[in-house]
């Protein structure tokens, strides 16, 4: 089994998913009927919300895995932790 093409068709996969997903993303809430109910709008929202996230989920992945495919260095982001007033002017 050759790994790099299965990787490559898992992403082929995964494009196909996050389309899907924008789909799903797109409709609309509800129908506009008249017993709509507040739980089933807080679920409906939801069900988008889920949609949404596991879409750019799919994409950080599928970006990942292209980049270690193609060679690509991983790009390091240095975290930026929060430092009160003393612990920034303390001397180390």
């Amino acid at each position: 089994m050759d790994i790099k093409k299965t990787k490559q068709n898992i992403i082929l996969a995964g494009q196909v998913a996050v389309e899907e997903l924008i789909k799903v993303a797109k409709e609309k809430i509800v129908d506009s009927g008249e017993d709509i109910t507040a739980d089933r709008l807080k679920n409906a929202a939801a069900t988008k919300k889920l949609a949404i996230f596991d879409a750019f989920e799919i994409l950080k992945k599928i970006e990942e895995e292209e980049n270690i495919i193609n060679d690509k260095p991983k790009e390091v982001k240095e975290e930026q932790a929060f430092k009160g007033f003393a612990e920034g002017r303390s001397r180390k």
